[in-house]
């Protein structure tokens, strides 16, 4: 299902604009931005209010069943957030498509529909942005604002190229990987062949393909 979002007058969407905190917090708690993506980074917000189709909501689950199973399957203690908010009061936020907490030393999140507090619970491990028309952003400005906001590995689906565009980031830099280090020797190649098979496969025929791989 696409969903058309109504869009508040005078707001420019689907691109970086200067705001205050205040301003940014005044308009994403607005009714009609409930299911918007918002961002804020170094005093500019992003609000992204475009149509999901089919596309980028079946890439985004393939995803978040890979990283599911493989985690499972490797003993991998995890958390994982769908759409979740991610805040660090007066500085940035994100709302990446999925995020994920890894590792042995998980963050006891209240259950609430608040905004992660960052300064509580830390930065999630993962963070995943399916970019079907956001690709140079996703690339570029929210990147940065991953840097900044901690993750130790940001991964980017181009949905039009079938494709993993994967950071390692630490010390406020990032750099491109083919194998992650948060998933131990999960290789980004194994992916991109399961979002091809998923194109013609059914999520069975996919997932099973995935169990042998991991095996």
């Amino acid at each position: 299902m696409v969903n058309i979002l109504p869009i508040p007058q005078n707001l420019t969407t689907d691109t970086w604009v200067p705001a205050t905190w205040e301003e940014f917090l005044a308009i994403v708690e607005r009714p009609e931005l409930e299911k918007a993506q918002c961002y804020y980074d170094m005093g500019r917000m992003r609000i992204e209010t475009m149509p999901i189709g089919f596309a980028h909501g079946r890439d985004n689950s393939l995803l978040a069943s890979v990283v599911s199973l493989y985690g499972t399957l490797k003993n991998l203690p995890f958390l994982s957030i769908t759409n979740g908010s991610f805040r660090k009061t007066g500085e940035r936020e994100c709302q990446p498509d999925i995020a994920f907490y890894i590792g042995s030393d998980l963050p006891n999140i209240p259950r609430s529909n608040s905004p992660v507090d960052v300064n509580l619970y830390g930065s999630p491990t993962l963070a995943i942005e399916v970019a079907s028309t956001t690709l140079s952003d996703d690339l570029g400005q929210k990147r940065l604002l991953y840097e900044r906001l901690g993750v130790q590995e940001y991964w980017v689906v181009n949905v039009e190229a079938v494709e993993i565009i994967a950071f390692a980031i630490s010390n406020g830099g990032s750099r491109q990987i083919q194998v992650s280090a948060v998933l131990p020797d999960l290789s980004m190649s194994i992916i991109e062949e399961a979002l091809r098979r998923s194109q013609n496969e059914d999520d069975g025929a996919v997932n099973r393909w995935l169990l042998q791989q991991f095996r």
